[in-house]
């Protein structure tokens, strides 16, 4: 019988659909990978922003991990919003009792909207905690602000930042370079099982349909390693999906704010 390559994302809801477990669902199907979720919290959102957040308890959320982790397994994790300092120490230990390897971390603390999604009093877990167990983090800049404690406004102090975000977890980095203001986009890459670093370029796409474009490349990642692709060739592979799912996300007018990319633009227009 074939096998599915499986893939496991933990992250909030979004009842819109732009981001969180429905954006990394549809992101894991398109990349042709079985997509799992365990739900860390439901929030009430949409283009314009999240109205509220509601924590799912964590005897739940740790039951959703059994569940799915003792019967279909993983080949590849997808984390996303924890929220708090207690859900990122069971996600961390669990992560460890199921020997994930695989693991990819989009560390969300800030919607696109500007809505704050992470507490304070668990960044430092975060860091600490999580980070180190992770195979990828894919951090943008205002994420690697908070985590680095000082400010990154040019291109140039990127590659530094990467490195020193890796030396702190001894996670692989890639750190978006979206909220810089140049025309050419250069994303920073540092291979920390290789010490490779890879520079991915784009030009800038002038959209407003920019939600859950982290969530996105995050959960394209995973699913490219799930594949057995090799690190280098997953991160490569994540920016040209998440690149096509914004050129072709443009086009589309959907709600009065930032809307989704498009998912499915390999598939359907």
């Amino acid at each position: 019988m074939k096998q599915y390559n499986t893939v496991l994302t933990i992250a909030g809801s979004d009842s819109g659909g732009g981001a969180g477990i429905q954006a990394d669902l549809k992101t894991i199907s398109a990349c042709g990978c079985y997509g799992m979720s365990v739900i860390t919290a439901i929030t009430a959102q949409n283009t314009r922003g999240v109205s509220d957040i509601f924590q799912v308890q964590l005897s739940t959320i740790e039951k959703q991990i059994d569940a799915v982790m003792s019967d279909i397994g993983a080949k590849a994790v997808k984390i996303g919003m924890l929220h708090s300092t207690e859900v990122i120490e069971l996600i961390a230990r669990k992560m460890e009792d199921y020997n994930v390897k695989n693991l990819v971390i989009d560390p969300v603390m800030v919607a696109t909207s500007g809505d704050k999604l992470l507490r304070d009093e668990a960044i430092h877990a975060l860091n600490e905690i999580l980070l180190p167990k992770a195979r990828v983090i894919t951090p943008n800049i205002p994420e690697a602000e908070i985590l680095l404690g000082g400010k990154l406004e040019q291109q140039c102090k990127l590659p530094e930042a990467a490195q020193k975000l890796s030396s702190g977890s001894s996670a692989s980095v890639l750190l978006k370079a979206g909220h810089l203001s140049d025309k050419e986009l250069i994303d920073v890459f540092y291979n920390a099982e290789s010490s490779e670093m890879i520079y991915l370029k784009s030009h800038r796409i002038t959209t407003p349909n920019t939600h859950g474009t982290g969530c996105t490349l995050s959960s394209a990642i995973a699913s490219f390693l799930a594949a057995d692709e090799s690190l280098n060739k997953a991160v490569r592979k994540g920016k040209d999906y998440i690149e096509g799912a914004i050129k072709k996300g443009r086009n589309y007018k959907i709600g009065h704010g930032h809307g989704p990319v498009h998912h499915f633009h390999k598939w359907w227009q």
